[in-house]
């Protein structure tokens, strides 16, 4: 059985690179696009109104397999989710990157010059393709001027995703977020290792592949703790880090209350314990 978040694929269309894998009436060659939005939702269906299952960021690539009025279905290149994203915020126009945002987030500016008109802001981990440089600032392909000092060339990654995943203590929660402003528990993880240069899927039954299994009386810092739906990373061997429904952020709490306060619900007990 193939996973429909990360499969291509509809009875009617699929990608060309599944031709001969799974059976559909036509296959299509992805059309890759950029996004040129700050962030942009990825949903079941073609309608806000539908649930937010995962964002993309300015500058990933989205492929695109059909347009369908308003809307764009295809996949996330770098999460490989499958779904429908706004038009709008797409673009033909795109490049290799040659940056990330480094920073928790940050803004573009209309010219070199902090009193520019700004857009954003732009999350950690977006993606730029270096256009021109002048004095402090760097112009972005389908942006503005961001400050280098919020830029890091790719290749060049932090070291301690606990590190990382502090810098979005206080985010709200956002179910399906990724995105500096607002996320949720998978995605804060996701974002933290990927600033650390470690590929990480979107959901937590995906994260709970990463690394090794190990038990409750081994937790350390940067582990993960699993619950059925939800994912903590370890703060040290006594706290977690997590963006929850509970708080409505992202917050710091002893694991122990947090075992007991979620076994009272309907999520039960941890299902694992994972050091990546």
């Amino acid at each position: 059985m193939t996973d429909r978040r990360l499969t291509p694929w509809r009875p009617e269309l699929a990608s060309r690179t599944l031709e001969g894998q799974v059976a559909a009436q036509t296959y299509v060659d992805p059309v890759p696009m950029s996004v040129i939005v700050p962030a942009v939702g990825i949903y079941g269906s073609p309608s806000l109104a539908s649930e937010l299952q995962d964002q993309t960021l300015f500058g990933e690539v989205f492929d695109v397999l059909r347009q369908e009025g308003d809307w764009a279905w295809g996949q996330a290149r770098r999460d490989g989710y499958v779904g429908f994203v706004q038009g709008s915020a797409l673009s033909t126009n795109l490049e290799p990157a040659t940056h990330r945002v480094s920073a928790i987030r940050t803004y573009a500016f209309a010219t070199p010059n902090i009193k520019a008109q700004a857009t954003g802001p732009y999350s950690l981990n977006s993606l730029v393709t270096l256009e021109a440089h002048e004095g402090r600032f760097m112009k972005a392909l389908n942006s503005g001027w961001f400050v280098q000092e919020h830029l890091a060339p790719i290749g060049r990654f932090e070291t301690d995703p606990v590190v990382v995943a502090e810098r979005f203590m206080g985010a709200a929660y956002l179910w399906g977020g990724r995105e500096s402003q607002g996320l949720d528990c998978s995605g804060l993880v996701q974002q933290a290792l990927l600033a650390c240069g470690r590929a990480c899927p979107r959901d937590t039954d995906m994260q709970q592949a990463l690394g090794k299994e190990i038990t409750q009386s081994e937790l350390a810092r940067g582990d993960l703790v699993f619950w059925r739906g939800h994912v903590a990373i370890m703060l040290d061997d006594q706290h977690i880090l997590h963006a929850n429904a509970h708080h409505m952020a992202v917050e710091i709490e002893p694991l122990s209350g947090a075992i007991s306060r979620i076994a009272a619900g309907s999520t039960g007990q941890p299902t694992s314990f994972r050091r990546i």
